[in-house]
């Protein structure tokens, strides 16, 4: 055993467990299963603690996904990360504590369990987040630890309040807990999956090494509170439309300010946010099926997305600016051509894996009946996402070459190359392949031609747009580009920005955070006024300070 590299050793473990789930799956589904198994702790009179594992097919397919992306993480870490080294050995722990982490909550049908699933998520991303050690880092690390401690608390009260019912069990008495408790839940949700107001941990987290940012985004950390929402869903207590409203503000937000990005992996972390708010809006629409679907498709082809970044970055010699690339097709074909796959599959190219669920979800969405609004904000949030792929796809892999003059870069990429083989794969046919599986492709729409071809249309002018995008010089106010590149001021707690108020008569200094506005700094500056209008009062004639003073005895009185 001492003979055996860990990586080889964990890649096989995780891949042959993610077919066996698969095949469960697939059983589950087949014949209706559920199993649901227990395990008592402690029992004393009439205390009873159990820990409970809860299996359908749902869990099952989930666990398959998370643990096939987990066991190509694994293979593609061996190479990016050094051999063999004490550190990389760490780093490999680390992400098997991640993934555990992960299918310890996704078993659980009891709150204080998945509590136990989602604080070790929290604190494990923060030990990966900090893996490099450098400022940059360690703020990072902070501010993702800080902002999923926030969810920590909702789930905290929920979990006390659920206590109330009985049990901890929530998922026998979902049409029986009041709204506060959902409402706490989706909160809690909110933070761990950064919709707004809590989106600005989710850049901030691409501090972490590639193959880590690869798997917190595309199927552990942050769909954990898609997936919590999924196995909470109650029909009558989800239909908010406060909350689809934020969900999708969320995807329009960080598409839009994907398309003013120049850092590869921040622009890929944007996409997932995107991702994101089109899950959650699925939900609060009541298409959980379409919802838990596209949470599949994404996982695929986003770490896929990841991993092709991880192998550019790996021979640009760290550099992450997208201006910097250029005409990597030539020298990287095979991860080009893979890059390219989720790219497309990411837009919603037709016949590949986030065509099917993309969609069908945006379909179904024109077909419920909600306002205007948010149809418009459906297409348009289509098209801005084909519009930062192809500004993505220009700048990396079809412009001039940018970097240093004769630099050599060549695809030696070994072990990297059959992760990213095999993703690809599965980004092609995964949304065929579960469409068949589940019967989805039962579902039957009744719309006009027009409304049936828009989505493809949007795309289409998307990308159009996108490579519009590279030639077009500014021709907008500066504080448009500065709303755009901090996420819309987002990033005021974090690393701060130019602040919103700069045309404002309180022109303090154009480096203000909020937080200086309204925390110290803001109070010292208008006891700084009062003080001085005081003192302009007392030093002016008496005739207004006896004024004054007769006019106060009189409020007194």
């Amino acid at each position: 055993m001492a003979n055996l590299n860990l990586y080889y050793v964990w890649s096989f473990i995780l891949f042959f467990n993610s077919l066996v789930f698969l095949l469960m799956g697939m059983n589950f589904l087949m014949n209706s299963y559920s199993i649901f198994l227990e395990w008592m702790l402690y029992s004393e009179k009439s205390l009873s603690l159990s820990f409970i594992i809860y299996l359908d097919w749902i869990s099952m397919f989930f666990m398959f996904v998370v643990l096939f992306i987990s066991s190509m993480v694994v293979m593609y870490s061996m190479v990016y990360m050094g051999e063999y080294n004490y550190s990389s050995i760490r780093f490999l722990f680390l992400v098997l504590l991640f993934v555990f982490s992960m299918l310890l909550m996704i078993l659980s049908p009891s709150l204080l369990s998945i509590m136990l699933g989602w604080d070790g998520l929290g604190l494990v991303s923060y030990c990966l987040v900090i893996y490099y050690s450098s400022l940059k880092s360690y703020l990072a690390g902070m501010l993702t630890c800080l902002i999923n401690r926030l969810g920590d608390i909702g789930l905290l009260i929920s979990i006390s309040w659920v206590f109330s019912y009985g049990s901890w069990n929530f998922i026998f008495y979902k049409n029986y807990y009041s709204e506060t408790v959902f409402n706490l839940v989706i909160i809690s949700s909110f933070t761990k999956s950064a919709q707004i107001p809590f989106s600005s941990w989710l850049p901030a987290a691409m501090a972490a090494p590639t193959p880590v940012s690869s798997l917190v985004h595309s199927s552990t950390l942050v769909t954990a509170g898609v997936y919590l929402l999924i196995r909470f869903y109650n029909y009558v207590n989800f239909m908010n439309e406060f909350f689809l409203f934020v969900s999708i503000m969320t995807m329009i937000m960080s598409s839009l300010c994907a398309n003013y990005e120049f850092d590869l992996k921040k622009i890929i972390a944007l996409s997932t946010l995107s991702q994101l708010g089109l899950m959650m809006s699925c939900l609060f629409m009541g298409m959980v099926d379409l919802s838990f679907f596209h949470l599949l498709s994404h996982a695929m082809f986003k770490s896929l997305l990841f991993l092709c970044s991880g192998i550019i970055i790996h021979f640009m010699g760290g550099y992450q600016d997208i201006r910097m690339m250029g005409s990597l097709c030539l020298s990287l074909p095979f991860t080009s051509c893979c890059f390219n796959v989720s790219n497309m599959s990411l837009c919603g190219f037709p016949f590949l894996s986030g065509f099917y669920s993309k969609d069908f979800i945006v379909e179904c969405s024109s077909f419920n009946g909600f306002n205007i609004l948010v149809f418009i904000f459906y297409y348009v949030g289509l098209g801005l996402t084909a519009s930062y792929s192809i500004r993505l796809l220009y700048y990396s892999l079809l412009m001039k070459f940018n970097y240093i003059s004769m630099m050599n870069l060549s695809e030696s990429i070994s072990y990297m190359k059959y992760s990213i083989m095999f993703l690809s794969g599965f980004s092609i046919v995964f949304g065929c392949l579960y469409m068949w599986m589940v019967n989805m492709d039962l579902y039957f729409l009744c719309i006009p031609f027009y409304l049936k071809i828009l989505t493809l249309v949007m795309v289409l002018i998307g990308i159009y747009m996108g490579y519009e995008l590279n030639y077009m010089s500014n021709f907008m106010f500066l504080n448009y580009y500065l709303l755009n590149g901090s996420m819309w001021f987002m990033y005021s707690y974090s690393y701060g920005f130019y602040s919103m108020y700069y045309n404002m008569s309180l022109k303090l200094s154009i480096n203000l955070f909020w937080g200086e506005y309204y925390g110290g700094m803001g109070i010292s500056y208008y006891l700084l006024k009062l003080t001085n209008l005081m003192q302009f009062y007392s030093l002016n004639s008496l005739m207004i300070f006896f004024m004054s003073m007769m006019m106060w005895m009189l409020f007194l009185l």
